[in-house]
This record gives structure tokens, sequence and C-alpha cells, in this order.
């Protein structure tokens, strides 16, 4: 393979980073073995584009390096110095001061999200394991507010505490809910809905 092949590309941004083929492809909710396949097999022949856009935005590369279309001008969404509790709950107070994130617009696209009304933030604790770790980054839809009878992931604010939690709506109350059965689920009358989380993006071990 030479240097202009994808598969090439994609193996030496693996090499570098030094995660596995298994977790990069459990981060694109495919089977274990799909990544590998991809580069020694060949198989499949070209990566599906969210495939492609999830990895260039994870190794921050063009998509062109890994077989795509050239990347346009990457959006950004605000970068807050704030960190959602995925644990028992911490006390946080919102400051956008922080740096912007660059995502692929592609990215953005395939997320339906408006860059002016999304935000990225670290979740800390491990509440939400396994579907949020402690240190991930996520990012939040903030037009995305409406909590329905039907559980999602939400980032909300309760008595002061920023919390990233599973949430749906009963009569009067949220029903508040972590994934680490570890923890009790709760409910309030009183909470403040941030936004909705949909993406995250995860340091692999």
């Amino acid at each position: 393979m030479d240097g202009s092949d994808p598969r090439a590309r994609l193996q030496a941004l693996i090499d570098a980073d030094g995660v596995g083929y298994a977790a990069l492809s459990r981060m694109l909710r495919r089977n274990d073995a799909y990544l590998q396949q991809y580069v020694k097999r060949g198989t499949p022949r070209v990566l599906a584009e969210r495939d492609r856009a999830l990895l260039a935005a994870y190794f921050r590369v063009d998509g062109a390096e890994l077989g795509g279309p050239a990347t346009p001008r990457m959006t950004t969404i605000r970068r807050l110095d704030v960190e959602a509790s995925a644990g028992p709950g911490a006390l946080s107070g919102d400051d956008p001061s922080a740096a912007p994130m660059l995502l692929d617009p592609r990215l953005i696209e395939t997320l339906g999200l408006d860059p002016a009304r999304a935000a990225m933030l670290r979740a800390r604790g491990d509440s939400m394991e396994p579907t949020i770790a402690d240190g991930d980054h996520i990012v939040v839809d903030e037009r995305d507010v409406r909590v329905t009878a039907s559980p999602a992931v939400f980032v909300l604010r309760v008595e002061g505490a920023l919390l990233v939690k599973r949430v749906s709506r009963g009569v009067g109350v949220l029903h508040v809910v972590s994934d680490n059965a570890a923890y009790r689920p709760f409910v309030t009358a009183s909470a403040d809905i941030i936004g909705r989380v949909v993406w995250l993006s995860r340091v692999l071990r």
C-alpha cells in the first residue's frame, strides 16, 4: 500500500495513537473486527461516509486522508470550561472561555446540529458507564430540551449541580437515572435542561 492509500494512512494513524482496532470499531458502533478487516483484507472496499467522518474527527485529520473528499473548512462549536458530573453531582457554572472545538462540517450535518446552539464539555465520574465514561468529551444539542416519557441522555442542572443522566418525564416530575446500577435513580420537579447529548469523543485505552 502506498502513501496515498487510505488504508495505509489509517494504519499509520492507529499505530501512532496506540488505539486498538476493536476499540476503534466499537466507537463506530461496528463489530470488533470491522476496521481490521478493512485495513488488512480490503473489506469493505470503502468506508461509509459516517464512519470516515467519525474517524477523521477522532484523529483530527482531513477526511481526504481516509479516502473521502477534501474536508471543507472546519466548523467551530463552543467548548465550555465546565464538567458535567456522571457521578454524584458537582457544582458548576457556565464559563464559555475555553478554546472552541473544531468539528468536520459533515459530522455536524450528520448529527443535525446548529453550530451556534451546540457545545462540548467533559463528563466526570462513572455513573453513566458503560455509555459515558469518566473523561469523555460530550457534544450537547442545546436546541433539544424536550423531555418525554421515553428516556434520553441529557445534560441538566439540578440545585446547582451540572449532571449528565438519562432523563424521562413522569407526572409532574422528571425521572433521573444513571446507566450504572450502583447509583440510585431520583425524581425532581425542578431542573434546568441544558440539552441532549448527541455525540461523544473518547480516549480509547
